[in-house]
């Protein structure tokens, strides 16, 4: 050690600094020895790097969050009170500024850095040149000065050759940095170059130089101590940028040839060696594509990439620096750097910096409450971190960087692995970050080649094909704490989780489908044709749960009976699990795919035939849709699994019937051919619905091909005796299978079924005892048991018929919410003609219109409405618009009497006015025409298939809408097919279910009583969110709601504590500012039921007339058309299409005109 060595040890450090490095700063200290000190603005108050030091003081209060920290004279006395012996300045702030190097020398502080001298000689780009070429540096082209106006820049630009390159003198970071292609452009960027310069560094000096299209950025570390000793620690590659700003740095720059690296570090010795620079600096060089190095700029701090030059070469750059400060050699033992030899590179290290910065939004930052953090680690891994933590609030004013994470392994693909690895297993939630783009770059084969360069980013776009964070625990805990705070379900009941039918599953299983496979779809049916066995279709997948509880079971549910549905309906005929309301519903209420459904039934129930309803050009919907949509629909429902097409027409108009059947029949499926069953045979006076309406339209749709024809009798009014003689006389002129479908409204059900059985009926539908009889269909226990030991045997056992009932009757306490009043057979069903399934919605509805009162004389106004309609068949759609008419007229006062009269001015619903324009189909008889000219006005009725009329769906069209506006890019041809099916079939509604699973994921796996009621506190559910993963999820507590209504929910999610903010909706209708209606006011519409606002069809200003449409509310799927009462002008529209309305919101206000 040289004699005129000077060491003074330090007791106590102040580091001037933020955020992740000072928190490097101080665990060097700390593992010196030295005490701690950290400054903090009021922004930083809550920040983890002020709890890292020993002792933490507050900067000037007053000061925003950057002034803070270039507040010199506030920090000196901070440093001055505390007693500290030095300042460590990190990188940044005041790391650069002379005058803070020389407030520190004045007070008597060690500034652990470069002199003043030293920073402005190497910190200012131009000086630095300058030194460079009096040092034999290679520099680029440019001038060695600064530059005040545009037209000098202009002068030199043009001297030197476009493209140019703008930089601030002082700068850092890619500030004050402009690339300038041509003339025309330069002024503007000149300008914003010195204003940036200025805001950023406090100097607007400018300098130029000539710019290297795509070059490699290379920097080398250097240390020097107090006595002219220089070594290098090697270099680093820091070519991939963006914008000037470092993203992924590695050491050494391997791909860089030896002899132009031996340049560069004897270049950096050397100008080190002429300027006398002492402590840690990194000198930056761009090589071009000819390998030749050019000096850029001198860094006299510590950059934020030391790390990967500590990792290959073993030393501690920030320790190195403190005992340099404090006067320690670079050969003491302390520093151990006795010359260049000792210093050898081992190994590859790579660093990635993790920020908030979203790359697929122009990298903006984002900022917000971390909800969640769990780092990736583990061998070769370090993470140099301190902004981020569970709760960290992520602030606007400062760098985005939350982690840095360096990798080390002894081969560069190893590191990378390394790097992948540990920002794959990171857990970021609450702010997004530039985590997949991360990744994204290590992936890249040029990266792994270290061919990068500096404009790499920009010119790979493929870096921005990123594969988001599904974030799946957050929003599965928003979506069960939405549930929580808003199902309205009061104190949640207590439900057990599922417990599965049993079953052994070594028994081998022989159905109807293996059969079907075997013979064929015409020569299966012609066997069952042959046999005495009565065969059954299990509906309890499909009507029984659409007519008990709306069509609300969920797949998880229904899928849970596969498995032994398949095995113990072996001897029944089919299992219907589709088709019909299960498709809409599926997606509009239970945010879960039919598809996905369909394709989990197919697989679990492979040996029985899967069969579904089509609503013949309807599809699966409510209206009639183009002829392409429908064949497509029914080319891929055969492919994905239903083996029996049971179609039908809302008025038996087999006209409508004929193209649905032919497309089926191309599948190779069976094709059933049903005839919708209303009024009464046995019934004398029955005029209309006789025995030979019946045997006519069954012996068309045998004509057609149909492989057996279904009797569909919906609401429950086919009687017993009717029943027996219905079939007798169908079976005597058919010759292929007869099924009945019935309802058990009446309680006559099984009655009627048996009867039926008598007559030689093949296959009745029948549903599992639990989930039988009121709106379902009979008891298929029951009736199986009634004819067991007869020739009509069903071949079901009774105990595998209970196990299903159990389990059914264990689930279906779940969806008692949705289930009607209904709680005895009803007789009056032959009197009104209510369809099962429609009876629950229809006093949904009228409940939803504060009318429960007035279900009964709603009732008759339905028999009323089907009269005057034609007495037509009431299936869906046709049945909506008999019900819809029937609260029309209630709400209007009218009757089966005055409707023409007093209804002849009224503007009726859309579903009435679809009915009479014939988008329904045509009614057998014709419609009648004085209330058909009533109800249509102007509008022309139809008198063929409407799909006829309608243009072709364009499904290209569709997939890329959906591609485009919800990111499917991955999702195969087979998946988008099913989609745009979706999508044309239900456009909102699909879209609807698009945006929740983007908001909340796929909730389809949650048990159901937690899908639609939450979690109590206390309560833990188990969510499987992907093969051999699972969440464990326990609800803790809920906060009061705050002035906004929003309560700060607490789970526990696989042990750790996880917070979500939910908007408590029901304390926003209570404090509902919305203003009510005065109903003795002509100037006032208000609501009469609660709804949601489909369409406003004026604007305010437009002129009104009496009886005009004004607006459209729907509730329960049931369309209002609000009118006018009045003659005059709209003054002021209260509510938007998609608003909530509730009962008497005021929806608009008039002025009136004198009449």
């Amino acid at each position: 050690m040289k004699t005129d060595v000077h060491i003074k040890p330090f007791k106590k450090v102040l580091v001037a600094n933020r955020g992740e490095i000072a928190i490097r700063v101080f665990r060097a200290l700390s593992e010196l020895g030295i005490t701690t000190v950290s400054i903090y603005s009021k922004e930083d108050r809550y920040a983890l790097f002020r709890l890292k030091s020993d002792e933490s003081y507050p900067l000037n209060p007053d000061l925003g969050p950057v002034d803070a920290y270039l507040d010199i004279d506030t920090i000196i006395k901070i440093a001055l009170a505390a007693h500290v012996d030095a300042i460590h300045p990190g990188y940044g702030f005041l790391s650069e500024n002379p005058e803070f190097v020389d407030a520190c020398e004045k007070n008597g502080i060690v500034f652990i850095g470069p002199s003043s001298d030293i920073m402005n000689a190497m910190g200012d780009k131009i000086s630095s040149k300058k030194l460079a070429i009096e040092a034999g540096v290679p520099i680029i082209p440019g001038v060695d000065y600064s530059i005040k106006y545009a037209d000098e820049a202009k002068k030199i630009a043009d001297e030197i050759g476009y493209p140019v390159m703008l930089k601030a003198s002082n700068g850092g970071g890619g500030r004050g940095m402009r690339i300038v292609s041509d003339p025309e452009t330069l002024e503007k960027e000149f300008n914003e170059a010195k204003n940036e310069s200025k805001k950023a560094f406090g100097e607007d000096k400018i300098f130029i130089e000539k710019y290297l299209k795509g070059p490699k950025h290379i920097e080398v570390q250097v240390l020097g101590d107090n006595y002219g000793n220089v070594v290098h620690l090697y270099d680093r590659d820091c070519s991939v940028q963006r914008r000037h700003q470092k993203v992924v740095e590695y050491a050494p720059a391997f791909s860089i040839p030896d002899e132009t690296r031996q340049i560069i570090f004897e270049s950096a010795i050397r100008l080190c060696h002429t300027v006398g620079y002492r402590n840690a600096g990194t000198l930056e060089f761009l090589v071009d594509e000819d390998n030749h190095p050019y000096f850029i700029e001198m860094n006299p701090r510590i950059q934020v990439e030391h790390t990967v030059s500590e990792m290959v070469t073993g030393v501690d750059l920030v320790q190195s620096q403190i005992m340099i400060a404090e006067g320690y050699p670079l050969d003491s033992e302390e520093i151990g750097i006795a010359s260049q030899e000792d210093i050898a590179c081992t190994g590859y290290s790579i660093q990635t910096r993790v920020t908030t910065e979203d790359p697929a939004n122009n990298f903006l930052p984002d900022t917000g409450e971390i909800t969640v953090y769990r780092s990736g680690s583990g061998n070769g891994i370090r993470l140099d971190g301190g902004n981020a933590y569970t709760g960290a609030q992520i602030l606007p004013f400062y760098d985005s960087l939350l982690v840095k994470v360096i990798s080390f392994d002894r081969t560069f693909s190893g590191a990378i692995k390394k790097s992948i690895r540990a920002l794959q297993e990171m857990r970021i939630r609450g702010v997004k970050t530039n985590i997949p783009f991360l990744i994204n770059v290590l992936n890249h084969p040029k990266f792994a080649a270290g061919k990068t360069h500096t404009t790499f980013i920009e010119d790979t776009p493929k870096l921005f094909e990123l594969t988001p964070s599904q974030d799946r625990a957050t929003k599965i805990i928003e979506f069960i704490g939405d549930r929580i705070v808003n199902s309205n379900v009061g104190e949640k009941p207590h439900y057990e989780d599922r417990i599965l039918p049993a079953l052994d599953k070594s028994k081998p299983v022989y159905g109807a489908r293996d059969e079907f496979l075997r013979l064929g779809a015409e020569g299966y049916m012609q066997k069952i044709l042959k046999e005495d066995k009565l065969y059954v279709t299990d509906t309890s997948m499909r009507d029984a749960q659409q007519s008990l509880m709306a069509t609300r079971m969920r797949s998880k549910d229904l899928c849970g009976a596969a498995y032994a549905t398949n095995a113990y309906m072996q001897n029944a005929f089919s299992v219907e699990a589709w088709g019909g309301a299960t498709y809409d519903t599926a997606y509009r209420f239970l945010k879960e795919s039919p598809w996905e459904r369909l394709d989990i039934l197919r697989k679990r129930m492979p040996n029985s035939l899967i069969q579904m309803l089509l609503r013949a050009s309807n599809a699966v919907g409510y209206s009639n849709y183009p002829d392409n949509v429908v064949k497509k629909f029914i080319q891929v429902s055969a492919e994905h699994g239903i083996d029996v097409f049971r179609v039908f027409d809302s008025l038996n108009w087999v006209e409508n019937m004929k193209m649905p059947i032919e497309e089926a029949l191309k599948t190779g499926k069976i094709v059933e051919g049903s005839i919708c069953y209303t009024g009464d045979i046995s019934n004398p006076n029955e005029v209309k619905y006789t025995l030979d309406y019946y045997v006519q339209h069954a012996l068309e749709l045998e004509a057609m091909g149909c492989h057996s024809i279904a009797i569909k009798d919906m609401a429950g009014l086919l009687k017993p005796l009717a029943a027996k003689e219905l079939v007798s006389t169908l079976k005597k002129e058919l010759h292929v299978p007869l099924h009945l479908h019935t309802h058990d409204s009446t309680g006559a059900g099984v009655s009627t079924v048996l009867m039926a059985a008598e007559a030689g009926v093949d296959i009745v539908d029948l549903a599992i005892e639990s989930m039988s009889s009121l709106t379902s269909q009979p008891s298929m226990n029951a009736v199986v048991e009634a004819l067991r030991g007869t020739k009509r045997d069903t071949g079901l056992e009774f105990e595998e018929l209970d196990e299903l009932s159990r389990y059914y009757g264990r689930i279906r306490k779940v969806y008692e919410q949705f289930e009607s009043d209904m709680k005895a057979p009803n007789a009056e069903i032959y009197k009104y003609e209510i369809p099962g399934g429609q009876y629950s919605n229809l006093l949904a509805q009228v409940s939803s219109m504060g009318s429960a009162e007035d279900f009964e004389t709603i009732k008759g106004l339905y028999k009323d409405a089907n009269d005057l309609l034609g007495n037509i068949v009431k299936v869906t759609p046709t049945s909506k618009a008999v019900g819809d008419l029937a609260i029309f007229m209630f709400k209007n006062g009218l009757t089966k009497d005055n409707i023409l009269t007093d209804g002849a001015t009224l503007s009726y619903p859309d579903s009435v006015v679809s009915y009479f324009q014939g988008m329904m189909g045509q009614p057998y008889g014709g419609f009648p025409k004085e209330l058909q000219k009533i109800v249509l006005k102007d509008i022309e009725p139809l008198t063929v298939r409407p799909g006829q009329l309608l243009p072709p769906v364009d499904f290209d069209a569709i997939k890329k809408h959906l591609i485009e506006q919800y990111h499917y890019e991955s999702a195969s041809e087979e998946v988008m097919e099913q989609k745009a099916i979706s999508y044309a079939l239900y456009p909102k509604v699909y879209e609807d279910y698009c945006e929740h699973k983007q908001a909340y994921n796929d909730v389809s796996g949650l048990e159901s009583h937690v899908y639609f009621y939450g979690l109590r506190k206390g309560e833990e559910t188990r969510l499987k969110i992907d093969e051999g993963k699972e969440l464990l999820i326990k609800f803790l507590e809920a906060s009061d709601p705050d002035e906004k209504g929003v309560r700060t929910l607490m789970f526990r999610v696989n042990g750790s504590i996880r917070h979500v903010k939910i908007q408590d909706k029901n304390l926003e209708v209570k404090t509902d500012l919305r203003l009510k209606a005065d109903k003795n006011n002509p100037k006032h519409l208000g609501s009469s039921i609660p709804g949601v606002v489909e369409k406003v069809l004026v604007k305010e200003g437009d002129a009104v007339t009496k009886n005009m449409p004004l607006m459209i509310v729907e509730a329960m799927k049931m369309e209002t058309t609000f009118v006018s009462k009045i003659n005059g002008t709209v003054d002021k529209i209260y509510v938007n299409a998609g608003d909530s309305v509730h009962q008497d919101d005021l929806l608009m206000s008039f002025h009136i005109t004198e009449e």
